[in-house]
């Protein structure tokens, strides 16, 4: 397992190295007031440490993306290793840092607003829209995924639709109430079940010996799919993850000093690479091979793989406990999901949410959408998921390269992971079935003519950005 062991490594070194290069590049400010003292409502906005917000953060961006993801990205084989370790310190951890920090500059604003602002206004609309979709998908996802997770441990003396309204029932108090009345008092009991599911697991191949596969760039999936663009959009979560612009603000609302960004938005993402790393090499090592772990999808799909690796790994109680350190993860992403779009949709429209009739009206017609969609077939949301999730990314990314180039900063950073993942993106909605089903080459050539395109149009607009004199800084007050 020198591969896997040299991930983890490769991983921190990023953080500590790369991460920092990125901070300097940005250029945090040290004296400069953020957005919990100078908009401080008691409910969306107030100061909280460094290390409850790194946990928060983690968990709010670590759902079942991290561990799904990369057990479906190990049929691939060992390549997918790559994707995680390169896709979490150069795209995923950049893509964080700067959307978390961007909207520390501007009172906490949400990617729509952030979009409209740098990319144009009608961008925000569009942004608007496409992050409430992707929001309410994740939301669902979040629901079915823990739901599945949980009836397989207690289906004897509790049924589904139980189980959802529960879960549902929690994210309804956890969007309306202030941050720090159950997110914020109740995500560390949470965090103690993700370090034993994810810590547990990981200790356990290496002690045991599992054969985890070393590195080698053979497509060893069963049913052929493309390395890309599927691998880059099947593993999102772990490596790069439009989702997580929709949390940072949630947290950049409650950050006391720029500083602590790096360890908050940058860390946090390599932290949940770790998590990746370790569920993909269980998924791989376990099964004998890609085949053998198709054959587990097949017949329960990932929540069943999470629950043979618990149980093979720690044995029935460690397994027990690893399980639930799964189903909080979504649980913690779910409820900050709906929590987001309630805050998105409040400023769009521009209504204040310290009144709680505020924040129900706007938030139980997201839980009715989400309860319908409950009745998809998962496999199917999952696909459109990755693709509005990864396409949230690569808009996120073009936002932060924005910043930077009218900043006069290095915008190579985030442009060059941009540009990668709207070829990608593209290269998806045009070949797959839920999009225009092309051909796979015919794909190939109308994606990276899209690509180019966009760079170019980036640039241009880029250039007239820098005569327009844009403010790169603003301290609005929330509306009273």
């Amino acid at each position: 397992m020198i591969t896997f062991l040299v991930s983890i490594v490769l991983l921190i070194v990023g953080y500590l190295t790369y991460g920092k290069y990125v901070e300097k590049v940005f250029g945090v400010n040290t004296d400069r007031q953020t957005p919990a003292y100078t908009n401080e409502d008691g409910v969306d906005y107030l100061p909280m440490g460094e290390k409850r917000n790194s946990l928060i953060q983690l968990l709010n961006i670590a759902g079942v993306g991290p561990i799904f993801g990369p057990i479906l990205g190990a049929l691939y084989g060992p390549v997918a290793f790559l994707w995680i370790v390169f896709g979490a310190i150069f795209a995923g951890a950049v893509h964080d840092y700067l959307t978390g920090m961007i909207s520390i500059r501007n009172r906490g604003a949400h990617l729509p607003e952030l979009a409209g602002k740098f990319l144009g206004k009608v961008m925000k609309h569009v942004v608007n829209a496409f992050t409430i979709l992707l929001l309410i998908l994740v939301g669902t996802v979040f629901v079915t995924a823990p739901a599945d997770l949980i009836h397989n441990m207690a289906s004897s003396w509790l049924s589904l639709p139980v189980i959802l309204l529960a879960i549902f029932a929690y994210y309804l108090l956890a969007t309306m109430l202030p941050i720090d009345k159950i997110i914020g008092r109740f995500y560390p009991i949470f965090g103690a079940f993700l370090v034993i599911s994810a810590v547990g697991v990981g200790l356990s191949l290496v002690f045991t010996g599992a054969p985890v596969p070393e590195i080698e760039l053979t497509n060893m999936h069963p049913d052929n799919a493309p390395i890309f663009p599927l691998l880059f959009l099947t593993i999102s979560c772990g490596a790069l993850s439009g989702f997580h612009a929709t949390q940072t603000p949630i947290i950049s609302r409650t950050t006391q000093q720029e500083k602590q960004g790096r360890r908050i938005f940058y860390g946090m993402m390599i932290a949940e690479g770790i998590i990746a790393m370790i569920w993909a090499a269980a998924a791989m090592s376990l099964f004998n091979g890609s085949e053998g772990l198709n054959e587990v999808l097949a017949n329960g799909g990932p929540a069943a793989v999470v629950s043979e690796v618990s149980v093979m790994m720690l044995g029935a109680v460690g397994g027990t406990l690893a399980v639930l350190g799964v189903i909080v993860l979504p649980i913690t992403s779910g409820d900050t999901a709906f929590r987001s779009a309630r805050m998105i949709i409040a400023d769009y429209i521009n209504v204040s949410q310290k009144k709680i009739v505020s924040r129900i009206w706007i938030a139980v017609p997201l839980f009715v959408i989400s309860f319908v969609l409950t009745r998809v077939d998962f496999t199917l949301l999952w696909r459109y998921f990755s693709w509005a999730n990864q396409s949230t990314a690569v808009i996120a990314l073009w936002v932060g390269a924005m910043y930077l180039f009218l900043s006069r900063k290095n915008y190579w950073i985030a442009a060059v992971p941009a540009t990668f993942m709207t070829m990608a993106t593209f290269t998806y909605i045009l070949n797959a079935q839920i999009g225009f089903g092309l051909s796979l080459n015919l794909s190939y050539i109308l994606a990276a003519i899209i690509t180019v395109a966009i760079v170019v149009t980036f640039f241009n607009a880029a250039r007239r950005g820098l005569n327009k004199n844009i403010p790169l800084e603003e301290e609005w007050k929330t509306t009273a």
